[in-house]
């Protein structure tokens, strides 16, 4: 009799964590699908502060995007010019209490226009990417337009 009911229990135990096991594969990929976000998004950046130097800066004047809301900054790691007729450089986009995005924005001096991409980043912006295109509407203000997407798993799959 002992016998029977160790292995009813047995059976039992099994058959629970089987179906444990099927409950939490299955939950982590909704979880995940349910943190990946996506969309168009639009930024005025504004200019007046920048010193075409190396840590030279931008400030958004207005964004559509929570993540990035205006105030935040946007340092450029190389000065304008190299290559000629270029500015090339890597960026850090930091909304501040540290949250931040990296990428690298290529913009013809000539007429201004550009493009800049983000491929990831810590804080909120875990994640983020995004790929903008430039262009200047006069005095220190540029628009970016462009789209995002943000996936805070990316980085522990």
């Amino acid at each position: 009799m002992k016998s029977r009911f160790t292995t009813t229990r047995f059976a039992l135990v099994l058959l629970a964590a089987a179906a444990l096991t099927v409950s939490l594969t299955t939950g982590t990929g909704s979880l995940s699908a349910a943190s990946e976000q996506k969309g168009d998004i639009h930024i005025l950046k504004e200019c007046s502060q920048y010193n075409f130097l190396p840590g030279g800066f931008c400030t958004l004047a207005s964004s559509d995007f929570a993540l990035i809301p205006p105030g935040t900054k946007i340092y450029y790691d190389q000065a304008p010019g190299v290559p000629e007729g270029l500015l090339d450089s890597n960026i850090v986009l930091d909304a501040g209490a540290g949250n931040r995005t990296i990428g690298r924005c290529t913009v013809y001096l000539a007429t201004f226009a550009g493009l800049c991409t983000f491929s990831d980043g810590i804080g909120t912006l875990d994640g983020f990417q995004a790929r903008f295109v430039v262009s200047y509407t006069g005095g220190p203000n540029y628009n970016w337009d462009g789209t995002y997407s943000i996936d805070h798993d990316r980085n522990r799959k």
